[in-house]
């Protein structure tokens, strides 16, 4: 939806108090001996290890007929599988030159270097497209090269490593930098000044991760060039130009900081944000830029991650995210020390060293300068004194994000719109966590095809709002349209007796208000409460649902309470989505009790169990977070048109 030019010139007032530029310096290359010798020798062996390991696997194959796999069935993972294992094995090679010095993987490098600069096109065939959200081109576009994500990441692979091994490439052949530079020109450098992308930003179509992901790893092609590739008047032109872009970024950005997509997207939002202003700091060293991580706002957006996060590596999820998340790394902890965030640094590091050792070498990450830094900051991460600081509960109102804890549960609740980057019809649900364990849950996403960022995304099950915490309304109550409710979720959609949210932002929340501290009772006991309220009818958009208030409240010490009060003519099913089993039976004064498992149960006042319903969990991507099926259990609203849930 368009919108207002941005108000946001954040990063481009502090560019525009610069004057002078430095070479690039964050990391030094081959020939600084000192810098990968002192790594530690554990680590150094590691690498090594994982050099020799990928070593002896083959390089992939890659046919023009797996890039048009994706336009003939929409699957995307054959090929990107193909397209990925290139790079992470290129990635290995590289680290363990890095340390080892020798040249014994030299030869395997260069296969990997020309093999990839021998790609028609480094552009994702689910990417293939100059327009946003337009059809894919079938073909790879070797004439107009399109930076999206990968051609982006691509490119900064392959211009970093020519900067890390540069001496040695120049005494072998000077002719192996020249044609990575002249493929950086092609599909970087020439694409980036003269066409502007869709995530370049224009102040009137909503931006996403994209932005800060590509906007960072163009910096770090054009920053890494040798001296005299570029003049001082073109690199400025390239961080203004990065300027302008993350400030477009950022105006999807409440000051609370809150990220839209998700805790999973922060790796690629928040971080890539992070990446794109250490690049500049670098390339302006000896300014004031680097003051901008004092920034209120970049301080917000950097610790997000850990007030979303529940226990070890779960997190609260919302739309695309998973449940399950990797660990945190170099990055998260180099954010926190820009932004002198001790909270978000002993989070990270601590994280990192609960990670296994073979993913403390991130081996399924693409972009080689993470590799790097991981490496320069492993032994401090390592070291680094855990925090005795606790999360506090947090409400982001640009998102309508309540998240309430006390000791045994996580309670988070969603108000805002359906308009949100990789947006689920969710206004309205809730999850929750107990003793660290999923209770009430968010499916997330599924292994994403074609079908995932089309017109019919909503026909997918995991999207839809009846397979998340919220009501589902029915026009003629009759038992086989209640039976058949969910058996076929693309039905459903359009099944115009079945009314679910729709997508928009104009499908949002009305009437939120945020509620903590301590609430007076009239027995005389007050407790500790987080409390969202709201009215999610207009969610629904159908003059049939009048009202629909809705109160999710942590009662700390004792559990959560929801509290649903309906107008409207037609039957509401309330789902409830469990990850632990269903066990329903009725409870001495008539109300609903249905254990949950052996972790915790639900009490239902004012409403009927209509059905448990299970679904198995196949998907790849989903089981990534959920181990066994989970389950939907149906409420039927009383006519009173008031449920409580009593969840403990």
């Amino acid at each position: 939806m368009a919108k207002e030019i941005s108000q946001r010139h954040l990063v481009l007032e502090y560019f525009q108090k610069t004057r002078s530029l430095c070479a690039f310096s964050l990391c030094p290359d081959i020939s600084k001996r000192d810098a990968y010798d002192s790594f530690p020798d554990d680590l150094k062996l590691k690498l090594i290890a994982a050099g020799e390991n990928e070593k002896e696997k083959p390089w992939s194959v890659i046919l023009l007929s797996d890039y048009l796999e994706f336009s003939k069935n929409g699957n995307r993972v054959r090929f990107e599988e193909l397209y990925f294992s290139r790079r992470r094995k290129l990635n290995s090679l590289i680290m363990a030159e890095m340390v080892e010095n020798r040249g014994r993987f030299l030869e395997a490098i260069l296969d990997g270097i020309y093999l990839i600069l021998e790609e028609s096109s480094w552009c994702l065939p689910a990417h293939n497209t100059h327009v946003r959200d337009a059809k894919q081109q079938e073909m790879p576009d070797v004439l107009h090269p399109i930076i999206d994500l990968f051609g982006a990441e691509t490119g900064a692979l392959l211009a970093f490593a020519e900067y890390l091994l540069r001496p040695v490439l120049n005494k072998k052949n000077p002719d192996i930098s020249a044609l990575i530079n002249k493929r950086l020109e092609e599909r970087i450098f020439k694409p980036y000044s003269e066409e502007h992308f869709w995530w370049m930003g224009d102040g009137k179509h909503p931006m996403c991760n994209w932005t800060p992901w590509c906007t960072q790893n163009v910096l770090l092609c054009a920053l890494t060039r040798p001296e005299g590739f570029f003049s001082e008047a073109e690199i400025r032109k390239y961080l203004e130009s990065a300027a302008i872009s993350l400030d477009y970024f950022l105006d999807e950005y409440g000051d609370d900081g809150c990220c839209n997509e998700g805790a999973q997207y922060y790796s690629h939002a928040g971080l890539c944000l992070f990446g794109a202003l250490y690049l500049m700091v670098d390339a302006l060293r000896g300014t004031d830029f680097e003051d901008i991580f004092g920034e209120e706002l970049i301080r917000n957006i950097a610790g997000y991650i850990v007030r979303m996060n529940v226990s070890d590596n779960r997190y609260i999820n919302f739309a695309d995210c998973a449940a399950i998340c990797p660990r945190r790394t170099a990055r998260e902890y180099l954010f926190g020390r820009y932004c002198k965030d001790e909270v978000l640094t002993a989070f990270a590091a601590a994280d990192f060293r609960r990670e296994s050792e073979e993913g403390k070498l991130l081996p399924e990450e693409i972009n080689l300068f993470y590799h790097v830094i991981q490496a320069f900051n492993y032994e401090e991460m390592e070291k680094y004194p855990e925090s005795d600081v606790l999360c506090t509960d947090a409400f982001y109102e640009s998102t309508g994000l309540m998240i309430g804890r006390d000791e045994t549960y996580v309670l988070a609740a969603k108000a805002g719109n359906n308009a949100d980057s990789h947006n689920h019809n969710d206004v309205g649900s809730f999850t929750i966590y107990k003793n660290g364990k999923p209770l009430i849950i968010d499916l997330g996403v599924g292994t994403y095809t074609k079908q995932t960022f089309s017109e019919k995304r909503y026909e997918l099950w995991t999207m839809q709002s009846q397979f998340h915490n919220v009501p589902t309304f029915i026009k003629n109550d009759t038992e086989i349209k209640i039976s058949h409710l969910g058996k076929n979720p693309a039905e459903d959609y359009y099944d115009d007796s079945i009314v679910m949210q729709r997508d928009g932002q104009e499908f949002e929340a009305d009437k939120v208000e945020f509620q903590s501290g301590t609430c007076d009772t009239s027995d005389g006991k007050p407790y500790q409460r987080s409390c969202l309220n709201m009215d999610i009818a207009g969610a629904y958009k159908n003059p049939l649902v009048k009202n629909y208030r809705r109160s999710v409240e942590l009662k700390k010490g004792q559990g959560v309470v929801v509290t649903d009060e309906y107008e409207g003519e037609m039957t509401a099913l309330l789902t409830l989505m469990t990850y632990e089993r269903p066990y329903p039976k009725s409870s001495k004064d008539d109300r609903l009790d249905i254990k949950l498992g052996d972790l915790g149960q639900v009490l239902v006042t004012g409403g009927s169990l209509e059905e448990i319903q299970t679904f198995p969990i196949e998907d790849e991507r989903l089981k990534l977070s959920w181990e066994h099926e989970v389950y939907r259990v149906l409420i039927r609203m009383g006519q009173e048109h008031k449920t409580t849930l009593e969840i403990s």
